[in-house]
């Protein structure tokens, strides 16, 4: 599943970051990175961007992008 697909409130663990080049650097320099549990906070009105909760603080973050991220399941702890 990737990260536009995972429910709101739903926790989940990052698997993998694509993309390339400064795309990927982007996404890893924001702390989404392989192993960090992530949850959907919001959702904008239009369905895009929606706002993450990792590492202690709120990201948004467009859809597009999101789709590139990979993750392991839900309800990760």
């Amino acid at each position: 599943m990737t990260l536009d697909k995972l429910p709101i409130g739903q926790q989940a663990r990052i698997e993998t970051v694509g993309g390339e080049g400064a795309l990927r650097r982007r996404l890893l320099d924001m702390g989404l990175t392989p192993g960090t549990c992530v949850t959907i906070r919001k959702v904008a009105p239009m369905g895009d961007p929606i706002e993450l909760h990792l590492r202690g603080y709120e990201l948004t973050l467009r859809l597009e992008d999101a789709q590139k991220i990979t993750l392991c399941g839900g309800d990760a702890q």
